[in-house]
């Protein structure tokens, strides 16, 4: 079983971290808001907090059960799943594999696969951390935020939020492996819940194409986008926020044409629909 800690009351809210880091640690810019309207239940991955790692690699839909187990111990038989970067990948294998579950997706700053630049910055990481190198530091503090931000900050400013938003779990090395080998574009097509995806446009980690390519595979998926770098909760939290809540008021806004067992249906397009008024990453097809 996953460790867990909950806040708040309402609707059920599951939150997901990236990689090597505490589900509360992630999202904690956020947190006050969110517990204020819903249960909000911070799952860590496996080999993050107390979460323990299983014997032998991660494994995609092992993860994503886990995750729905431990939200069904917390209480919640139904709830959105949030996930950003590794997170949204586990998010997304949650909400194809257990539909009935799952009221609404919203990914921040999450990918399906890795694409040739996050993977190579992924094996950059695993070879850092494996030689303990003191360029460690340096680097994620690179790839967490936006050079805008970066620009506005003191070398030991950045290093030291760095250490909160990129922490080194015990697990760290088996879940960059994890997302070095993950691929859920299969079961894209699979997620009937209504899907927010959320990119941050100054990502110099996750690209902002990663993103158009989950809501290009969703069905009827929304695409916005924040400005800021991979810490987008960190850089951007009242427009994190603004984004969030207004999803999970769409999902939960009383339908009277519904049963109390229905679940919110979005449209579903031909492509991602863009919600107004936002930034939106550029789509890689275009020029």
């Amino acid at each position: 079983m996953l460790a867990y800690d909950i806040q708040g009351s309402g609707p059920g809210l599951v939150l997901l971290p990236g990689i090597g880091g505490t589900a509360t640690g992630t999202w904690e810019t956020l947190l006050a808001d969110l517990a204020a309207e819903h249960t909000v239940v911070l799952v860590d991955l496996p080999g993050s907090g107390r979460s323990p790692l299983p014997v032998g690699p991660l494994e995609a839909g092992a993860v994503a059960d886990q995750v729905v187990a431990t939200a069904h111990r917390a209480g919640l038989s139904d709830f959105v799943i949030a996930g950003t970067s590794l997170g949204a990948a586990v998010a997304v294998k949650v909400a194809a594999r257990h539909p009935h579950r799952v009221r609404g997706l919203f990914t921040l700053v999450g990918f399906a696969r890795p694409r040739t630049a996050l993977w190579l910055s992924l094996e950059m990481w695993a070879s850092l951390h494996a030689r303990h190198d003191d360029e460690l530091s340096d680097f994620l503090t690179s790839l967490s935020f936006s050079e805008d931000y970066l620009a506005a900050q003191t070398p030991e400013a950045a290093r030291s939020l760095t250490a909160r938003v990129a922490a080194s779990a015990p697990g760290t090395a088996q879940q960059i492996a994890f997302a070095l080998g993950i691929d859920v574009r299969g079961d894209l097509a699979a997620v009937t819940a209504p899907t927010l995806v959320v990119a941050a446009a100054g990502d110099q980690f996750v690209a902002p194409e990663h993103s158009v390519e989950l809501a290009v595979g969703i069905p009827g998926a929304r695409l916005a986008a924040v400005r800021g770098g991979h810490a987008a909760a960190f850089e951007e939290p009242e427009r994190t926020l603004e984004i969030l809540t207004g999803f999970l008021r769409d999902v939960h806004r009383p339908h009277p044409e519904l049963s109390p067992t229905d679940t919110v249906r979005w449209p579903t397009a031909t492509g991602p629909r863009f919600l107004p008024t936002v930034p939106v990453p550029r789509h890689p097809h275009e020029r």
